[in-house]
């Protein structure tokens, strides 16, 4: 990594994470497998930060940590990017290992719980999927017919309609700020 931390991706240590890596890593990781509208390719720090902010409007009264959680749900992905969901299906989901590896180091790091209770982990994905879906019409091309054939519509609050992709060192900065905040929040 840049920080000088040398990460074992089958065997993650907590001690070799830091948040500038994974803030680096996923502002350069598209989404979409970079098949995306804008100036610069919409990165999953950029979806992160998005799913945190919507998560925060439709939960507000949860314990901030679960906001952390939120912001770091992709976070295995500034190392082993970001698989379009059709090659998940076609990996048989052999990678998870890997990944779930990686996201309990990451918790860990953070002070979270290794793995997330349930209901929490239920709420993130909700809103991941309808962030999903938002991209899918908003960035990625698709009509709102053909994001039906892989996605639901959601029913969710949502401030700013309009995506605007940003430039790489940006969209980290913006998470490692994202990150600060939650933290003075938390602690």
């Amino acid at each position: 990594m840049l920080s000088g931390r040398k990460l074992d991706i089958l065997s993650p240590s907590p001690f070799d994470i830091e948040i500038e890596d994974i803030a680096l890593g996923l502002s350069r990781v598209t989404r979409w497998n970079g098949q995306t509208t804008g100036e610069h390719a919409y990165s999953v720090a950029q979806h992160s930060i998005l799913v945190e902010e919507i998560f925060n409007l439709e939960y507000p009264n949860l314990n901030k940590k679960w906001n952390l959680a939120a912001l770091l749900h992709d976070a295995p992905e500034y190392v082993i990017g970001d698989l379009i969901t059709p090659f998940k299906y076609a990996l048989n989901n052999s990678y998870r290992t890997v990944e779930d590896n990686l996201m309990k180091s990451i918790y860990i790091r953070f002070e979270l719980p290794a793995i997330i209770p349930k209901n929490i982990e239920i709420k993130i994905k909700r809103i991941d999927k309808a962030v999903a879906w938002f991209e899918a019409i908003e960035i990625a091309g698709y009509s709102e017919c053909e994001a039906l054939q892989i996605l639901k519509k959601p029913r969710i609050k949502r401030k700013n309609k309009n995506m605007v992709t940003l430039a790489p060192n940006d969209i980290a900065n913006k998470f490692l700020n994202r990150f600060e905040e939650l933290n003075k929040e938390i602690y």
